[in-house]
């Protein structure tokens, strides 16, 4: 019989994301926090969004925390999109 230590990544009561390396745990835990926190500073300014916008864009941001910080160094976002070759989800119809 085997013993499997598992992460569990939960935030407002649901699990996020589950896994066995820990270091992968700490750094999405970490993420979360961070999302937490811009939502909180987003609505904080009065940007008008639903909550659930607010918390979308958040963790967008926070994903993506170092695309964002190039582009307040200046990095436009069209080259910056190239450079990382953009994950576009293309939905293709049913036949």
């Amino acid at each position: 019989m085997a013993v499997i230590t598992q992460y569990v990544v939960q935030h407002k009561g649901v699990d996020k994301l589950v896994t066995t390396d820990k270091k992968e745990a700490d750094q999405y835990d970490k993420m979360l926090e961070v999302a937490d926190n811009l939502t909180a500073y987003i609505q904080a300014k009065g940007v008008k969004l639903s909550e659930e916008l607010a918390e979308e864009l958040g963790i967008l941001l926070a994903k993506n925390k170092e695309s964002v910080s190039k582009i307040f160094k200046g990095t436009s976002a069209d080259s910056l999109l190239e450079q990382e070759n953009a994950e576009v989800i293309e939905l293709k119809k049913a036949k």
